[in-house]
């Protein structure tokens, strides 16, 4: 009987972990300064594969070289965009209502972003062929009975990259400085000068960015894209960002990782399974640790 739990599926998994972690980073961060659980994440994701899908068709047709650097900082770019319009129009006039109030206009911003992309006539509620080779050809490594693509490695390298930079970003700028303090107390905050909404808008502007990339990755090594694919990975990211401590940088990038590596695994046991693992890992989460494996637990303020 061939092997269920092998090396192949603990690199498949560490590669949709990878993209994953990039979209559960832009929901943990946004939670952590605006305590808000934007279930519009997704749909970032999804604008920016299909940025980097538009871009690369029409430098085909035209016969242009686009370099690899400046696709991924369109699709960046378009999820940064589209984050920080959300933030703008839908986000910042419910900033001091109550959190409800929000948390159902996020998904109301979410299903008017998946609507509005599937009524227009340039895309279409149908699934499209990513143009993966046209950006880059596949290139396949093997190891014994273990095959690497070169898609796997650049998700993983480029996530690592991303993953760095914003650890960076946090503990050693001044911007960070300012995303730490607004995210521990807000009112003391803005009394040292910081100004809170620029900070918001900065973070807006990371978390879009690095779900775009998401979607760029995610269009490469899963080549098709259609405008509701941001649904599932958005839930799966929010999760994950939850059972590593939601709030927590380093949280969820373990919880992304150990979603993505259970995904894989259950999927190569029951095709079906690996799409509800996801859901059973949040119902044990939240009856056994519903702070997350590196969250604290917090005195709620009464």
């Amino acid at each position: 009987m061939e092997k269920i739990f092998n090396l192949q599926q603990l690199i498949n998994g560490i590669q949709l972990g990878s993209i994953y972690a990039l979209i559960a980073l832009g929901y943990t961060m946004v939670y952590g300064i605006v305590r808000l659980i934007n279930f519009a994440h997704g749909d970032f994701f999804m604008i920016g594969a299909y940025a980097s899908y538009f871009i690369i068709l029409f430098a085909t047709v035209r016969g242009y070289h686009i370099p690899v650097v400046i696709v991924f900082l369109i699709s960046m770019g378009a999820g940064a965009g589209a984050a920080v319009l959300a933030n703008r129009i839908a986000y910042k006039p419910l900033r001091y209502k109550p959190r409800l109030s929000a948390l159902i206009t996020a998904i109301g911003v979410s299903m008017f972003i998946e609507y509005i992309f599937s009524a227009l006539p340039a895309i279409g509620p149908s699934y499209r062929s990513f143009p993966n080779e046209q950006f880059i050809q596949s290139k396949i490594f093997t190891f014994g009975t273990t095959t690497i693509s070169n898609y796997a490695i650049i998700d993983v390298l480029v996530s690592a990259g991303l993953m760095i930079f914003l650890t960076y970003l946090v503990k050693f700028t001044r911007v960070g400085m300012a995303m730490r303090a607004v995210s521990q107390d807000k009112d003391a905050a803005k009394l040292m000068g910081i100004d809170i909404e620029k900070i918001i808008m900065i973070t807006f502007i990371v978390g879009g960015g690095f779900a775009g990339a998401a979607g760029l990755l995610t269009g490469m090594s899963y080549p098709r894209i259609f405008p509701y694919m941001g649904i599932l990975p958005g839930l799966k990211a929010f999760i994950a960002a939850v059972l590593g401590g939601i709030g927590n940088i380093p949280g969820a990038m373990l919880g992304s990782y150990i979603m993505g590596i259970s995904e894989t695994f259950a999927t190569s046991y029951r095709s079906l399974l690996g799409e509800g693992i996801a859901f059973a890992i949040l119902i044990l989460v939240l009856l056994f640790r519903p702070q997350g494996l590196l969250g604290e637990t917090i005195a709620e303020k009464v």
